[in-house]
């Protein structure tokens, strides 16, 4: 039978296949890894980050269509509040700070001096990250959006004065015009200075002081602003409600819940690196086989994979041919003239 040596490329492109049920998002190459074993909020966190990166950040609606098009809906449980899985989304309870963070400023736990009023902080409606003092110098947690006037803290040297700003104004409008005019929104490092405060305060009013919160933060530090919150969330129903659901029988809409709650949730992973590796492969044919007949071709390649897969390769890898300039994959190799020398002489 009457054969030529010819030379093949071929490239394998070997994608390791990440364990479960899994989706791709776009936003820094991500995927997606529903859990459908029911954990509270901090258990779902501590085996996102053991097995994935952490719980899954939402940055978009391109992932909440994602999300909502890979659930399994039928491996969630039904209950009066739906079908409902574990985001990364929690409301920062403990957060508080002041607004003048000079450390100068503080002795030693005077930044943790709290005064808070009964049942206070509450976080009523899930919006109240914001601090009033009242005539009898309680504190009450509020919306930062509410209008009141501000009480400004003036430090001039060892000198530390507080001023009544009796112009109703945001938390943050109020902070901008103390920074202006003052030092800071007032912070109360002891009951001495609560008391000078609290005078301040008109009779049966409220003031504005410097302590605030974080408000929802995601687990992985993100600081993606994104939200897609059913009409009427969140609502700390109960003054307990710190972490987020996605209800998947109502487009992936969120609602704040109890963290004790146990229920499926989402982690996310980067995806997998892809590894491309080229081989120079050197063949014989018979003078009666055609290398550019696609099915060939194929049968070729599904060859080489089941060798790779049985040497242990990793059964999701690619192999593709390499097509040369001409769109060809096969080229004839030139021989060399001790190579011709040698046929001749045979």
């Amino acid at each position: 039978m009457n054969r030529e040596q010819t030379t093949m490329d071929v490239v394998l492109l070997l994608i390791m296949a990440a364990p479960g049920l899994c989706a791709v998002s776009s936003h820094a190459e991500r995927q997606f890894h529903f859990i459908y074993d029911p954990k509270t909020m901090t258990e779902a966190q501590s085996y996102c980050r053991e097995k994935y990166t952490d719980l899954v950040t939402v940055h978009n609606m391109e992932d909440v269509n994602t999300l909502n098009n890979m659930v399994d809906l039928s491996r969630i449980k039904n209950t009066r509040y739906g079908r409902h899985i574990w985001i990364g989304l929690y409301d920062d309870l403990d957060s508080w700070r002041w607004s003048l963070s000079d450390r100068s400023f503080y002795r030693p736990g005077e930044t943790e001096f709290r005064l808070w009023g009964p049942g206070q902080p509450d976080n009523y409606l899930g919006n109240q990250n914001c601090t009033l003092i009242d005539r009898l110098g309680r504190w009450r947690d509020m919306s930062c959006e509410r209008s009141y006037p501000a009480i400004c803290l003036d430090v001039r040297g060892p000198n530390v004065t507080f001023v009544l700003i009796n112009i109703p104004m945001t938390w943050t409008e109020a902070q901008s015009y103390c920074r202006a005019n003052y030092t800071d929104l007032a912070s109360v490092r002891n009951m001495a200075e609560n008391q000078k405060i609290q005078d301040l305060v008109p009779a049966g009013g409220l003031a504005w002081i410097g302590l605030s919160r974080d408000s929802w933060k995601w687990s992985d530090g993100s600081d993606s602003t994104f939200s897609f919150w059913k009409a009427g969330q969140p609502n700390n129903y109960g003054n307990n409600q710190a972490c987020v659901f996605a209800q998947f029988n109502s487009s992936g809409r969120w609602w704040d819940a109890p963290c004790e709650w146990q229920i499926p949730f989402i982690c996310y992973s980067p995806l997998p690196k892809q590894e491309l590796k080229l081989f120079k492969l050197k063949v014989e044919k018979s003078s009666s086989a055609d290398l550019d007949d696609p099915a060939v071709l194929e049968n070729m390649l599904l060859t080489i994979k089941q060798k790779l897969k049985d040497q242990g390769l990793d059964e999701n890898i690619q192999v593709n041919w390499k097509k040369q300039p001409d769109g060809k994959v096969f080229y004839k190799e030139k021989k060399t003239k001790e190579e011709e020398k040698t046929k001749d002489e045979l």
